[in-house]
């Protein structure tokens, strides 16, 4: 069986696979040359029958507004159009003005991070607090989290003990990282970035994050919901946490770039 003539994965701007989604082929005439339905998983391969040259990819799907790419498929290979991301119809939500107090059950703090170069490793922080404060506009608001550094969990106790010793966390001599976020600034549709600064193993460095709005709703106890999330990438020697012991290969055990994951509910406190 040859390789397929055009593939994708296509997601929400949240970062969650749209299984429903699906994806027409055109000629650059109009005409149409195939349309597939995306996996469970929103992966979506369109089969090899597809003409070597450029075509237009137009992914379709209910509740998001349609999106077209260019695809050129070479010959005999295949055109990856990888991550396509889908907007929600009329915009992403915008938080209204108010302040919002972090729900710790029902928000997460996740990390990545590279282990013998070739698998992610991941955990994640079980303590925190924090308050968001949404202004109108939007640029002046500002965010205050802090979070234990003991609480880190990777499912490994021994891994963890390591990773809360003074060659990582240090969490005895500094037990709180510290986020403090203020002003917000445009980014891609539907997307802000928040300037703030991270403190964690006694340095203090400026770590902007990825932000989407994922909607407001009230909940069943009679209180007003918004949820967020947002990404980050941190580099651990930034922060003097340079434990660097390579393989014989040459290979650091431990990467230093840090992926953050963050999934956010918060209940509006005024």
């Amino acid at each position: 069986m040859n390789a397929p003539a055009i593939t994708a994965r296509i997601r929400s701007s949240d970062g969650w696979a749209v299984g429903d989604a699906v994806l027409t082929v055109t000629s650059l005439t109009g005409q149409q040359l195939s349309r597939v339905t995306a996996d469970p998983d929103g992966t979506v391969a369109v089969p090899d029958a597809i003409p070597a040259g450029t075509h237009t990819a137009i992914v379709t799907a209910a509740g998001f507004a349609p999106l077209a790419r260019v695809a050129i498929v070479p010959e005999g290979g295949t055109a990856a159009l990888g991550d396509v991301e889908l907007e929600r119809e009329g915009g992403a939500p915008v938080p209204p003005a108010g302040t919002w107090a972090i729900d710790p059950a029902h928000s997460s703090i996740g990390m990545t991070v590279r282990h013998l170069g070739i698998a992610g490793v991941r955990g994640q922080i079980t303590e925190f607090a924090g308050t968001i404060t949404a202004t109108a506009p939007l640029e002046n608001s500002a965010v205050e989290v802090e979070m234990k550094s003991a609480s880190l969990d990777t499912n490994n106790r021994m891994r963890d003990e390591i990773l809360r010793s003074p060659a990582f966390l240090d969490a005895e001599a500094h037990p709180l990282l510290e986020y403090r976020g203020s002003g917000m600034r445009p980014a891609a549709r539907g997307r802000w970035t928040l300037d703030g600064r991270l403190s964690l193993h006694g340095v203090e460095r400026e770590v902007p994050l990825d932000v989407t709005c994922l909607g407001q709703v009230d909940d069943p106890w009679g209180g007003e919901r918004i949820a967020f999330h947002a990404t980050a990438e941190l580099h651990r020697k930034d922060f003097a946490i340079s434990f660097d012991e390579k393989l014989i290969s040459g290979v650091a055990q431990i990467g230093n770039t840090v992926r953050v994951e963050l999934d956010v509910q918060a209940v509006r406190e005024r």
